[in-house]
């Protein structure tokens, strides 16, 4: 079972990188742009064919070590 794993720094924290993308794009001449945000998508294969179990699985992947709690959310789908 495949899972998709997006996580994203928590509204209302500064995001320091997509500020200096976002700067460098209005100054490249796109003004069209408001805001860039960054995040990071994560891919996990699991041998585990109970659906239940394996989200159960991967969300305490994401809690203990993919995601850090304190600044960052995490949203996680089946993708098979």
């Amino acid at each position: 079972m495949r899972f998709r794993i997006d996580i994203e720094r928590r509204e209302g924290l500064s995001d320091p990188e997509g500020l200096t993308t976002t700067q460098a794009l209005l100054d490249l001449g796109y003004d069209m742009v408001e805001q860039v945000h960054f995040g990071r998508t994560i891919y996990i294969d699991l041998d585990e064919s109970d659906r239940d179990t394996a989200t159960a699985l991967v969300t305490a992947m994401c809690a203990q070590l993919l995601a850090n709690p304190v600044i960052e959310d995490f949203s996680l789908d089946i993708v098979e």
